[in-house]
């Protein structure tokens, strides 16, 4: 029986984008993005290059696994009317099916803790779809369930 590879979390690379593409296409799926609803090439492209453009304040993780990626976080920080410090709003997360109950979600969460109170935040936060059960079980494990409720609209 061979050994499991042990997971490693560090920030994205340029030289990564081929193998994140998968993951982040998979996170978008889950959330209802593929297809005729995918999201435009454009928005992928952004969203990529943010990543590595110092004055902007949104952040990429990746888990890697026996040399693969495994799992993606994006993460940014902002300022808050009822905060002196920046808050961390963790966005993105996904691991690759093939992984799921290894750890990598926890191992992602955790290191964007690490870097969130590197940069000062006293805060991480994100939110999930009501749905999203297994992803919650984690969720509950790491954090505290804030009770707000999200509510958006299309401008």
């Amino acid at each position: 029986m061979s050994a499991t590879p042990p997971i490693t979390v560090r920030p994205v690379m340029p030289s990564d984008f081929k193998a994140w593409l998968p993951l982040w296409a998979g996170y978008n799926a889950f959330y209802g993005r593929s297809g005729p609803t995918a999201l435009a090439d454009g928005i992928t492209a952004m969203t990529w290059s943010r990543f590595f453009d110092a004055y902007e304040p949104v952040h990429a993780l990746v888990a890697e696994s026996g040399g693969e990626l495994v799992g993606l976080t994006h993460y940014l920080f902002h300022r808050s009317t009822t905060r002196i410090v920046p808050v961390c709003y963790l966005q993105d997360l996904f691991t690759a099916e093939s992984v799921r109950g290894r750890g990598v979600g926890k191992a992602l969460i955790e290191a964007v803790y690490a870097k969130a109170k590197e940069a000062g935040c006293d805060r991480v936060y994100w939110q999930t779809h009501e749905t999203n059960a297994t992803a919650m079980r984690l969720y509950d494990q790491v954090a505290d369930k804030s009770g707000f409720v999200v509510y958006a609209r299309p401008l």
